[in-house]
């Protein structure tokens, strides 16, 4: 049985599951993959033709139908966390790969929301020093002006268990929490403690716009230039959700028309980002490396579950299959 581990950009995984023993025991050979294998197609299906067992991480790879039908050694692919959108599930079933999952936690994601929401409003993107800017050149001491966040309105678009996590910390922080999306019931606002508003009151109301939607046909460029056209000019969006719910062209338009004063980012269109990808380039950006998920914890749920989705798998017993 050969073995793919995908994406291990920190080299991580084999210190924080027992990938050893999983090895041993089923006479494997574990492959660990730390670069981006790329985009191109045919380079990513040379690289992986060789395995019976692919583990993804997330998203950062993708297998769309026709990469999983040049990969016919494949029996099984694991996804790190609940679930991954860039895998076909259908192409896979139809070729006999099983795909399961891993655990995952909100908490991080959430908790990596609130710090982009505080380096947007204080501006740490420009007041943070580092060698390269001694904290004492005068020419960088206090800059800019920050946004206290007590008695700004907090908007999530998307209460579910990560946007409910976060309008918790935005009523801790002493905002007025408001919440939109299209099934959002008066009942569940009230559970949580925010006002149920109209999609434009979300927009036009919000001091800071947080998306916690799931990426889905619907949820696909939901947010473009209109909703974008009702924001405050000196307003703060952030996105750690998935890039493709925001229309990127709408959402470059705005900043750099100045409509909106900042979009703090986690997430992207193109993973790992070109340093000339456009979204790069545009003034008020602050972004993070999608890190939302990058936590020893995290990656602690992910590899052990993914060692234990291969046992599984090895003694006929598949488990948290997606695609059954």
């Amino acid at each position: 049985m050969r073995i793919a581990l995908l994406d291990d950009y920190h080299d991580i995984a084999r210190s924080l599951a027992d990938f050893e023993t999983l090895v041993e025991d089923l006479d494997a050979e574990l492959t660990v993959f730390t670069d981006y294998l790329g985009s191109d197609d045919a380079a990513v299906i040379d690289a992986l033709q060789p395995f019976d067992v692919i583990i993804a991480m997330r998203e950062r790879t993708p297998f769309p139908r026709q990469r999983l039908e040049a990969l016919p050694q494949l029996k099984l692919l694991v996804t790190t966390g609940r679930r991954n959108g860039s895998i076909d599930l259908e192409a896979a079933k139809d070729h006999g790969i099983i795909v399961s999952h891993t655990g995952y936690q909100a908490a991080d994601a959430a908790e990596h929301t609130w710090a982009l929401i505080l380096a947007a409003a204080r501006r740490l993107d420009v007041e943070l020093f580092s060698a390269a800017r001694p904290l004492a050149d005068e020419n960088h001491w206090q800059s800019t002006l920050g946004m206290g966040l007590s008695g700004k309105t907090l908007g999530i678009y998307g209460l579910g268990n990560l946007g409910s996590r976060v309008a918790k910390v935005g009523l801790a922080f002493g905002m007025r929490v408001i919440a939109y999306s299209q099934n959002l019931t008066a009942e569940r606002a009230k559970e949580v403690g925010v006002d149920k508003v109209s999609e434009q009151e979300l927009f036009a109301s919000s001091d800071v716009l947080t998306i916690h939607l799931k990426l889905s046909e619907r949820s696909t460029g939901v947010v473009g230039a209109k909703q974008l056209s009702w924001m405050k000019p000196d307003a703060i969006l952030v996105n750690t959700s998935r890039s493709k719910i925001v229309q990127t062209d709408a959402l470059v338009s705005a900043l750099e028309n100045e409509r909106l004063y900042l979009a703090a980012l986690d997430v992207f269109d193109v993973e790992p980002l070109p340093a000339s990808d456009r979204i790069a380039q545009t003034r008020g950006v602050i972004a993070t490396p999608h890190i939302g998920y990058v936590t020893v914890e995290q990656f602690q749920i992910f590899f052990n579950d993914a060692v234990a989705d291969i046992r599984a798998w090895a003694k006929g017993k598949p488990v948290r299959v997606l695609n059954p």
